[in-house]
């Protein structure tokens, strides 16, 4: 074991209270603050291994946990655990059956394999938190909460404003616990909104009116996209920008076509 890690004062704690490992602390902190988990809610947990955040939101929650690894998890009282890839479409269905419905709260303390390339690591950090993120769209409830690992990096903010479009309050925090010289910081999406477009997507719409600011509005299955720069009967290529509470915002992407 690391000399830092024997004199690391958390990483003496979990092991006195029993906790698998000194990240058990971040969750605790940064639950007490935001208040992100509550009593009886569904929490999923990527990336879960050891098994110190599983502790922390099954004692937080006391309702169903369930953590999702590549590698296996010693068994933890009441905690269902799958061993998986988050970024394999087909783990999907495996959380959605353990799950038993939608998960209230996902969380993700996974970090990737280092190199010691830095810009490499940002950049497989910022992968590993878009695959949660996706995980999220598809399993959280309506309203529910995120919070993931991100180490800093050029791509931070675009990754912080890709959560910001899809929850209703989004920022970034340092808990105490984490070891004043790491890279990592915490990024916390309250709010869940959900809608049937996601940020990304290109769809193919047309403009049937026209909102207050003048922006043309589109509709899938009853939810308004915006889309700057176009009027009614356009028939546009849009890509989703950005998500908020009730509508979306979208760019065009190709040539107006003018209406018939």
């Amino acid at each position: 074991m690391m000399a830092r890690e024997r004199k690391d004062y958390f990483y003496r704690k979990a092991k006195a209270e029993g906790y698998r490992a000194r990240s058990a602390f971040k969750l605790q902190q940064i639950n007490k603050r935001f208040r992100l988990i509550r009593r009886g809610d569904a929490v999923l947990d990527l990336g879960a291994a050891p098994g110190g955040w599983l502790q922390v939101a099954k004692e937080i929650s006391g309702g169903r946990v369930v953590g999702v690894d590549l590698q296996a998890i010693e068994p933890i009282d009441g905690v269902t655990t799958i061993k998986a890839d988050i970024t394999a479409p087909e783990t999907l269905e495996l959380i959605t059956d353990a799950l038993g419905g939608k998960a209230d709260v996902v969380i993700c303390d996974a970090a990737p394999n280092l190199s010691g390339n830095w810009t490499l690591d940002h950049a497989r950090s910022i992968d590993l938190s878009r695959s949660a993120l996706r995980v999220a769209g598809e399993v959280l409830r309506p309203g529910g909460n995120f919070l993931v690992k991100v180490f800093q990096g050029d791509a931070f903010l675009d990754y912080l404003s890709e959560v910001r479009g899809n929850f209703r309050r989004a920022q970034s925090h340092s808990p105490a616990a984490s070891r004043k010289e790491s890279a990592e910081m915490y990024v916390i999406g309250q709010g869940f909104v959900s809608s049937p477009v996601k940020v990304g997507d290109v769809l193919e719409l047309e403009i049937v009116s026209v909102g207050k600011s003048g922006d043309g509005v589109a509709e899938v299955e009853g939810f308004n996209v915006f889309v700057p720069g176009t009027a009614v009967g356009d028939r546009v290529q849009v890509r989703i920008r950005s998500i908020r509470s009730g509508h979306a915002v979208g760019a065009a992407e190709m040539p107006r076509a003018e209406p018939e």
